[in-house]
Parts: C-alpha cells; sequence; structure tokens
C-alpha cells in the first residue's frame, strides 16, 4: 500500500518521522490522523516523542531489525524510557556526522553510512544494526540516508546512480534497487518517503508517475 501524506505540513516526510517492521516514531504534536496513516499502510503503532526537543526524528534517528542508532545529543535512557518492553540495541552517536538519520542508510542486511564518520561511531553502527557496515556516497550523495531509502523489500536510489553502483547495493542489501524520484522530482527521496516492507508514505507533492516507480519498488 502507498499513501500520500504530509507531516506538520512539511511534504519531506522523512525528516519528521521513522519506521522499520514493527516500530515507529513520529513528533508529538503531528495531527492524530498520522497515527491512522502509520496503522493502516505500514502496520506499526507509532510512539510519540520529540528527540533532542525537535519533531526531526528522520533526521535524528535510524533503524533496523536488531538495533537503534540516535544522535549523541539524545540520551540513551531516555530511548530506554520510550521503549520499556523492548529488548533493542541502542546507541547514541557523539560525532562531527551527527545527523545519523540522514548519514546512514539500513535494512537488515546491511547498512551504508557517510564517509566521514569515526572509526569509532563506524563500530558502534555495526554493532547496534548487527549488520556489515560500508562507508561509499550513493549517486554523489555522501547523506546517503537522505538519498537513498531501502527496506528489506526494495530500495530507491537518486537518479545520478551509475549501474555499477546500483549492482553493487542489490547485492549488499539483497533487495531489488531502482532510481527514482519524489515530491516533484526530489533527488532525496530518502526525506521524502517513510517505507517498510508493507508499504510506504510518501510526500504529498509526490506525482503520479513517482508515486508508481515507488510503490513498483517499496
Amino acid at each position: 500500500m502507498i499513501r500520500k501524506i504530509s507531516i506538520l505540513t512539511n511534504s519531506f516526510i522523512g525528516i519528521n518521522a521513522r519506521t522499520w517492521e514493527d516500530l515507529a516514531f513520529i513528533p508529538t504534536n503531528a495531527d492524530p490522523q498520522l497515527d491512522k496513516d502509520f496503522q493502516e499502510v505500514l502496520g506499526v503503532n507509532p510512539v510519540r516523542c520529540y528527540l533532542d526537543n525537535t519533531g526531526l526524528i528522520g533526521v535524528l534517528l535510524t533503524m533496523n531489525k536488531n538495533g537503534i542508532v540516535v544522535n549523541g545529543n539524545v540520551p540513551l535512557e531516555f530511548m530506554r524510557e520510550l521503549l520499556p518492553d523492548r529488548n533493542i540495541n541502542i546507541v547514541s552517536i557523539d560525532d562531527s556526522i551527527n545527523a545519523v538519520g540522514n548519514d546512514i542508510v539500513t535494512n537488515d542486511h546491511g547498512a551504508i553510512i557517510h564517509e566521514d564518520f569515526s572509526k569509532k561511531s563506524e563500530k558502534l553502527i555495526s554493532d547496534a544494526l548487527g549488520v556489515e557496515v560500508v562507508r561509499r556516497s550513493i549517486g554523489g550523495i555522501k547523506t546517503v540516508g537522505s538519498g537513498s531509502i531501502v527496506t528489506n523489500k526494495g530500495m530507491i536510489v537518486n537518479p545520478e546512480t551509475t549501474d555499477e553502483e546500483i549492482e553493487f547495493l542489490k547485492d549488499f542489501f539483497k533487495v531489488p534497487v531502482k532510481i527514482g524520484t519524489a515530491n516533484y522530482g526530489s533527488i532525496f527521496v530518502g526525506s521524502c518517503i517513510i517505507a517498510n516492507s508493507k508499504g510506504a508514505l510518501v510526500g504529498s507533492n509526490t506525482t503520479p508517475i513517482e508515486l508508481g516507480r515507488i510503490d513498483d519498488v517499496l
């Protein structure tokens, strides 16, 4: 299932929320309808919160089935209080590269991270997510989490991504990979889409042609 939405009047919805298969986080002050969108399209009941006193959850957090990586300003104790009944790895990354949602793209098979993360951060990310970690850009974009999106079903990358890169990504993430845009031509698809293997929420400015491509992959 796929549905167009906005969050806090913003069509770049990936900035404000994050999901995986059975867990999601949305801003505390988001429209009540958003809970229904996540339940019906993604099959998950979202947790409402602020991270570092903002609603920029998709910028400050990323996750897969094994763990959660958050910005260094978000206390681990706070995250554990949000998830009292879950036994999941949670790490807080204190690094000059600190917008972890923008700088990591991951599924349950692998993670690609911004090339400038420290070695310490790379190890923490790998340990938390329980997957192999590779440093590289995708389609010329270093902020790989904003420039691409991957689930356990498929991956969308920006149109500048080469055929050689796509072949690598297919093998690394173990999913089909296709190029695409959202929100009327934005190459920052990770900032425009929230998805898991059950469905996708896309920014409200996404065109019918873009919707078709996204739905075909995710």
